[in-house]
């Protein structure tokens, strides 16, 4: 069975990413054999199309209610047959798999198609390709198309697997706003050696850039009715963080995971700034303050801290309600921090509650109870022993986001590059205004921080015939309260995409209802369950209308012989 052809389509509009991987196989053998169609993709991303075409005819994939989907399912396949088709693999993807048997000398195309809204981390936005052919491709090619109208500021593509030869086979045209990546390699480029059939295109294809920002109050975007909002600030002061972190050293940590806990710490104590506040709390079945009280983060407090970091121990239970209740004390009885400043919380576990209060509902309640809107909770997860659906409630309900560390050898790496990420606020209290009575289905407009290097992106509908969009952004700096204001001229704004050939219409109207439905499904989280309900279900009709197979959805994959299978969007939180 030989994959002829593999092509990996790439259109990102204005960071919203639609990609298209084809991939034609023929079975060169004289007897029916299984072809297998596997691709990963990037967790962020929503499936939104499938099919297979097997000799001219057309199988698609239809996307279904997950539970009408898999009461259907279940019923028609027999105990341990139903392996779902997509999993997740790693940190930043999913695998979609599926595999059907064809005839001697029959070809099979298979089609898949996903979208993402590329999100800003650390000053630049990534597009991820996978590429593991496992075999040598004929025709082989990453087309990838980059229009931003805001301007490229910059451009970079990175891979693992790249040879002189293979690169080669890169090229990279870009203007002013657009950029055009083409990756063809032929037969002899791909291969390892000139003797063996094997290919060296094993791994991340990534795509790296960043737009230019001229506009103080962000940059808006119209097409067909539907606005996009983007706005990054930066050259800001900085505010002065309060930082407490709990750091689990349960027996479970022993090892290996306590060691990259403390590689990463003793990073991230020298990337604190002078003017930041610290301290840390760390817990088993007992919890130890490490200092009654923060210190001001100077050299000999971080060497007195580095030194605390070199005795870490793992052993005991996880008295996880004990030391964030501690974290939350510390704070409010913090004396003498600079006035204009954010107070957060790091919580770094492995495991469920086992020591105190175990129940985790009744856990969640007292921290939300006494952290009362003051500081920001952030929810780290190491491994897969923890309760990620407590740790990322816990996490929403106080401000912050949860996020799972794998436990890889890059371990001490996500640790820096979460901590980077939240380690320079610089707006808090935001808000994103637009005239109430003429736009509808209005995406999240209030934040309570902004952190440099990301970006904030609001979305809606334009209800009425409006000539001009006003808008008016209110936030709070370090120095000052900011009120900036900006008019879009929405027939102007419609021109810009209006020439532009490789751009799917209904974009924006697309990624708003992407950026609806993640954000639904995140307010589900933390909601009580009534709210929980109406919000999931308003995701739901969503995920229908766009043909989006999102954690509410499935989609229904018929293959000859009438068998069917269900793709699934799995979670984080399983």
């Amino acid at each position: 069975v030989k994959i002829y052809s593999l092509q990996v389509d790439c259109k990102v509009t204005s960071r919203f990413a639609h990609t298209v991987i084809t991939s034609r196989i023929v079975n060169r053998a004289n007897e029916s054999r299984e072809a297998t169609f596997e691709v990963e993709l990037p967790k962020t991303a929503f499936i939104t199309n499938f099919s297979m075409s097997i000799d001219g005819e057309v199988y698609p994939g239809i996307i279904k209610e997950k539970a009408a989907a898999q009461n259907k399912y279940d019923s028609a396949v027999s105990q341990g047959q139903s392996a779902g088709l997509v999993k997740i693999t790693d940190r930043k993807l999913e695998q979609f798999h599926v595999s059907v048997s064809i005839a001697a000398a029959s070809k099979i195309t298979f089609e898949l198609t996903y979208e993402e809204l590329l999100k800003r981390q650390l000053g630049k936005y990534e597009l991820l390709i996978k590429v593991r052919p496992k075999q040598l491709v004929k025709h082989f090619q990453i087309d990838v198309h980059i229009f931003e109208p805001q301007g490229i500021h910059f451009l970079e593509t990175d891979s693992a697997f790249m040879t002189n030869e293979l690169t080669e086979a890169l090229t990279k045209e870009q203007n002013e706003t657009k950029a055009h990546i083409l990756f063809k390699p032929t037969l002899d480029q791909q291969k390892k050696n000139s003797e063996l059939d094997e290919t060296l295109l094993n791994g991340d294809f990534v795509v790296r850039y960043d737009v230019k920002r001229e506009a103080t109050a962000g940059d808006i975007q119209i097409v067909n009715g539907y606005f996009v909002h983007y706005f990054a600030p930066r050259e800001m002061p900085v505010f002065p963080k309060n930082v407490i972190f709990v750091i689990d050293r349960s027996g479970s940590m022993t090892g290996r995971k306590i060691e990259q806990t403390r590689d990463a710490l003793l990073k991230i104590l020298q990337d604190l700034r002078q003017e930041d506040n610290f301290s840390f709390i760390t817990f088993n079945h007992k919890v130890v303050e490490w200092k009654s009280s923060l210190l001001p983060a100077i050299e000999e407090n971080l060497a007195s801290a580095a030194a605390l970091m070199q005795t870490l121990t793992a052993r005991g239970g996880t008295y996880i309600s004990g030391a964030l209740l501690a974290a939350v004390g510390v704070l409010d009885k913090a004396e003498g921090l600079p006035e204009s400043s954010i107070s957060m919380i790091i919580l770094l576990t492995d495991g469920q509650p086992t020591s105190g209060e175990r129940n985790v509902e009744v856990i969640q309640e007292n921290v939300q109870k006494a952290i009362h809107g003051k500081y920001a909770l952030f929810c780290l997860g190491f491994g897969f022993d923890v309760s990620y659906k407590f740790l990322e409630k816990m996490a929403l309900s106080n401000g912050g986001i949860a996020r799972r560390i794998y436990e890889n050898a890059d371990a001490a790496l996500q640790l820096q590059g979460f901590y980077q990420e939240v380690a320079t606020p610089i707006l808090m209290q935001i808000e994103m205004q637009y005239p109430e009575n003429s736009i509808e289905g209005l995406t999240k407009n209030n934040f309570k921080l902004f952190f440099e290097g990301s970006e904030i992106i609001v979305s809606g509908k334009i209800s009425n015939e409006l000539d001009l969009l006003p808008v008016e952004i209110k936030a709070q700096s370090h120095t000052s309260n900011l009120t900036l204001k900006e008019e879009a001229n929405v027939k102007e704004k419609e021109q810009v995409f209006q020439n532009q050939r490789y751009i799917f219409g209904n974009f924006i109207e697309r990624l708003w209802a992407y950026l609806t439905i993640q954000q639904l499904l995140e307010k589900a989280i933390s909601a009580q369950e009534e709210d929980q309900k109406a919000l999931e279900a308003q995701a739901l009709d969503l995920s229908l209308q766009y043909s989006f197979v999102t954690p509410l959805t499935s989609m229904v994959v018929t293959k000859p012989q009438q068998q069917e299978e269900l793709a699934n969007k799995p979670t984080e939180a399983g």
